[in-house]
């Protein structure tokens, strides 16, 4: 049956959605087809068994919009698309929720029928913000969103302020990182859907933690993607790791921009999350002058605004290009931060000593040092790894722009053994490193897990339904371990027991060794919060590097008083100078502490110093002093 098209007002760009009149309204973006049709599920409307499902046809609009109501339906719905003859039935692109996956039908969903419960939140200024990611489907047993919310005390006690869930967007199947998602506006069915990750983040402004979603705006993941049956979402103009780039530049490139730019204002609005960390920008290919990720930059700004509320922008970026942080009117995007990869991998060189082609840029002690005073190490000098040029001053950004971090599900998941730095390190060097990153000058990041070293993996996983694309993931893989010379020993991406070994188990912090790993790092979070000169982007610092006895030591002055970071990177005891300022200062934290299992401080009491202090440090050193 065919249903008579009612012409409504509606909200948002694309999309069914319930109107305030209880109409459903459907809205799709199709400048390839003659006609498109709404087809309804059985039950909806009056169709009876063995009938021909409702069909509802859109009525066509200027620039490839078709829109329409849809008589019968209310939420709960299901419903796909029909592009013109074909008789393939197709998920909404803008769909709200899959109760099937991917290659089932789209649900209506009223995000007005949520009872919230916390009307008004808080966040900390983002230089406070301790982030911590975590991927739903292994942060616990269940999987779920809902699994995560007993959880939250555990996370506000050790001093996490913002959690940041790495992709939820619907994918195929039930278990994958989320980086191969395929509806931008749906949240992952097995993890909850729409009003799972509505009850999380609810909870999280309950106990002042803010929310952030990883989003993947460069591409979409290999099965269940509809869009290209739409329009041109994609180009053949750039390529990237992926395939075809979206098309963020080309011709129509207006309506696929709005249509990830209307995802992000989904999320922010229906779901009250309080920004993005946005995946691999640098695979966004956008030379127009007004790009795409500005454009997103002032949408999600202005409509938080509006709201009454902040959100923030985290762009994961292999550019090291201010331009992402900078204010529109000095030509920059004015997105709020970036991920700063420079920094972790010069500390993860000199914590580990791996030998690659990787290490080659960063092998030097004076690059760890250059990524604490300014977060990037390369600013246009040669890259022997990138065989070229790279990277240019991150003046005039600030400190608290960048996000710095030791470990991320990349770090860990692109190892063919998810191997984790407990696989790798020994127990002093994990406290050197999380001293490294949580008293460096700018917005930690915490992998799940990490706080208490976590033994299990974190593997790459799938859950595809095509032998073909199984295969073809593997040799990726397999392809990827060649070029980073690592031995092809990975477990099976498609294999449950792969997604099984990666579960975390927090239980594990309240004992031995990973109780005191706990404790030291939810001691250096409550420091940074009893020193806010160790926070503030506004402090007179220096790094002052030592070496021939790889020391390095921070200072900071400040409004909050003045502080002093001894990391000594050494295998061996070492003596060093360090030209700590005249007057008495106080140690705070030392990571010798038998507390956190050391075989003793470095400095017992007050320590008094005349200009230069001649300290004995044991290996792998991490000190704290600090005064008025």
């Amino acid at each position: 049956m065919t249903a008579k098209v009612m012409p409504v007002p509606r909200r948002r760009a694309v999309g069914v959605e319930v109107l305030p009149d209880g109409c459903v309204h459907a809205r799709v973006w199709a400048p390839y087809a003659d006609r498109v049709a709404v087809v309804l599920e059985a039950g909806a409307g009056a169709s009876n068994e063995g009938e021909e499902p409702p069909q509802v046809m859109l009525t066509q609009e200027e620039r490839g919009y078709r829109s329409g109501c849809l008589p019968g339906a209310a939420p709960g719905t299901r419903y796909r698309f029909r592009l013109g003859d074909d008789a393939g039935l197709l998920a909404d692109p803008a769909s709200r929720f899959q109760p099937e996956g991917v290659h089932g039908p789209s649900q209506v969903v009223d995000p007005e029928a949520f009872a919230w419960e916390v009307a008004s939140w808080e966040l900390s200024p983002f230089r406070d913000w301790v982030l911590y990611e975590l991927h739903v489907g292994t942060f616990t047993q269940e999987g779920t969103f809902d699994a995560v919310i007993p959880r939250l005390p555990y996370l506000k006690d050790l001093g996490i302020t913002a959690i940041e869930l790495m992709p939820i967007a619907q994918f195929a199947g039930e278990r994958n990182w989320g980086y191969d998602g395929v509806l931008p506006y749906a949240a992952q069915h097995s993890y909850g859907g729409p009003d799972g990750l509505r009850r999380l983040v609810d909870a999280c402004h309950r106990v002042g933690i803010a929310v952030i979603l990883d989003v993947v705006y460069n591409h979409l993941g290999p099965e269940g993607s509809v869009v290209h049956r739409f329009g041109p979402y994609f180009t053949a103009h750039y390529r990237t790791p992926w395939g075809d780039a979206i098309n963020f530049d080309g011709p129509d490139s207006d309506e696929v921009r709005e249509f990830f730019i209307e995802s992000a204002l989904m999320w922010l609005e229906e779901c009250r999350v309080d920004g993005f960390r946005i995946d691999a920008v640098h695979q966004i290919y956008d030379p127009q002058a007004q790009p795409f990720l500005a454009e997103l930059a002032a949408a999600v700004h202005d409509r938080a605004a509006a709201l009454g509320r902040q959100a923030f922008l985290i762009a994961e970026s292999d550019l090291n290009d201010p331009k992402l942080l900078l204010p529109r009117d000095q030509g920059g995007y004015a997105l709020d931060a970036q991920w700063a990869d420079d920094f972790c991998h010069a500390l993860e060189v000199q914590i580990v000593g791996e030998t690659s082609t990787y290490s080659d840029d960063f092998g030097k002690f004076a690059a760890l040092a250059t990524a604490v005073r300014q977060a990037f190490v390369y600013t246009g000098q040669y890259s022997t790894a990138r065989r070229r040029r790279f990277g240019r001053s991150p003046q005039p950004a600030r400190r608290d722009q960048f996000v710095v971090f030791l470990q991320n599900h990349d770090q860990v998941g692109n190892r063919p053994g998810g191997e984790r730095l407990g696989h790798i390190i020994p127990f002093p060097r994990r406290k050197l490193a999380a001293a490294a990153v949580l008293l460096a000058p700018f917005v930690p990041l915490l992998f799940m897990g990490e706080e208490y070293g976590e033994p299990n993996p974190f593997l790459y996983m799938t859950d595809h339904g095509s032998a073909a694309l199984v295969e073809a993931v593997r040799a990726g893989r397999r392809k990827d371990f060649s070029r980073w010379e690592w031995d092809d020993g990975a477990p099976d991406p498609q294999d449950v027991a792969t997604f099984e070994r990666s579960r975390i188990q927090p239980h594990l912090h309240e004992a031995g060794e990973h109780r005191a790993l706990h404790a030291f790092y939810r001691d250096l979070l409550a420091l940074r919060r009893a020193l806010p000169v160790l926070t503030d982007p506004d402090a007179t610092r220096e790094v002052v590097e030592r070496d021939a006895e790889r020391v390095l030591m921070l200072h900071a002055r400040g409004d909050g008083g003045e502080t002093v970071a001894i990391l000594g990177f050494a295998d061996t005891e070492t003596g060093v100078s360090l030209p700590i300022p005249a007057g008495d200062w106080t140690p705070r934290l030392d990571a010798c502490d038998a507390t956190y299992l050391g075989d003793g401080v470095v400095v017992t009491d007050r320590l008094v110093s005349e200009g230069v202090i001649e300290l004995m440090l044991p290996p792998h050193a991490a000190l704290v002093l600090a005064r008025e």
